[in-house]
């Protein structure tokens, strides 16, 4: 994180550029010079460090309004600094990013920029990833792919299907899976498993919105009671999910097990269900995570085309629990290498809060018209 006194440093040198330029032009064109700061009651004359503590409580929004009142605020707000500023503090804040807003700059606390970082545009890509930006800039249809979608809604479609695993679904205090079965306000339960694959996978369909029936097959990496021992014992299992090299402890999968191909060559896309809370396990564990992905993801399976949403789950908000922000969870899991769509949304498996979200996204980017 950048300290606050570099960002008012950096402001400083902009204003007494400005001022000094402003001298120099008034200098010349009546050989009167000026002062160095502004003069009256404006918001030009408070102090550098009172002007930068007001910039902290606006939205970006109001920033680039303030930006465009004059040429002194255009050059404060475009700081370069000010805004790296603001996305590393924001950014363990945000609920979701995805492959169209995960940040493409380089995002360290160090405490000056070097030659290339200042070449960077950080007010662009703040404004580019921020949620609150992305939900003004949504993608509106054009009229004739509304006439389209309304026909497309005339024909029957197939239920979507999606694959859930995931540590996040075993590794957690409280089940994902057994809040969503008992929570028919936030989604209703539109038809029971029919079958089970080895105890360890089965398909519930839901309903969304009271109109949209989506299926979630849940593969679980093993039979609910070796699930139960682990998540006591804090042990390490290897999933029946996936085909692993003979002879090596390495749970590193190699492939996936001939038993589920059908199911992940069928799925529309996948739900991957990651651990959030900060006791979890250690960076081999997340290097286990990103090759489980890839395996499920592999083109040879299925399209690339398929998203993928990431569920970063915790089980309960506390004031004294903090959780992986979903920035690092993309970071961690390598997302931004994949060639598949993908988001990754905080969630809360005792309120499911933010699950609707992921879901919205989920059945959008898999061709549900909603």
């Amino acid at each position: 994180m950048l300290s606050r006194s570099i960002v008012v440093q950096s402001l400083r040198s902009i204003r007494d550029r400005f001022f000094d330029r402003r001298r120099q032009r008034n200098e010349e064109s009546d050989g009167q010079g000026s002062s160095n700061e502004a003069t009256g009651p404006s918001l030009d004359n408070l102090s550098v460090d009172m002007q930068f503590l007001i910039m902290t409580f606006l939205s970006p929004q109001d920033l680039c309004r303030l930006g465009g009142t004059s040429r002194y605020w255009q050059s404060m707000v475009r700081d370069p600094v000010l805004w790296k500023y603001f996305l590393l503090r924001d950014m363990p804040l945000w609920q979701s990013v995805d492959h169209l807003s995960v940040p493409q700059v380089k995002l360290t606390g160090s405490a000056v920029l070097d030659d290339s970082e200042m070449q960077l545009d950080y007010m662009a890509e703040y404004l580019r990833v921020c949620p609150a930006c992305r939900n003004q800039w949504q993608y509106q249809p054009r009229a004739f792919e509304s006439v389209t979608s309304f026909f497309q809604s005339l024909v029957p479609l197939s239920e979507p299907q999606f694959a859930m695993f995931g540590p996040g679904l075993e590794q957690l205090e409280i089940s994902l899976m057994n809040t969503i079965m008992h929570s028919p306000h936030v989604l209703p339960v539109a038809g029971l498993p029919h079958r089970q694959i080895d105890g360890i996978g089965s398909g519930i369909s839901f309903k969304y919105k009271d109109q949209h029936r989506f299926n979630i097959a849940t593969l679980y990496s093993t039979n609910r009671t070796e699930r139960e021992r682990a998540r006591l014992e804090h042990l390490s299992l290897r999933s029946k999910l996936f085909v692993y090299e003979e002879d090596s402890e390495s749970n590193i999968p190699l492939s996936i097990n001939s038993m589920f191909n059908q199911v992940c060559q069928a799925v529309n896309g996948f739900i991957f269900v990651a651990n959030a809370e900060t006791d979890r396990g250690t960076d081999r564990e997340w290097e286990e995570e990103c090759a489980q992905i890839r395996v499920m993801l592999d083109p040879a399976v299925g399209a690339v085309s398929r998203p993928i949403l990431v569920l970063s789950c915790v089980s309960r908000e506390t004031a004294d629990r903090r959780r992986i922000p979903c920035v690092t969870i993309a970071h961690q899991l390598q997302l931004s290498s994949l060639p598949n769509p993908w988001m990754v949304q905080d969630t809360t498996a005792e309120t499911l809060t933010g699950l609707l979200d992921g879901i919205d996204w989920l059945l959008r980017h898999s061709g549900v018209k909603l």
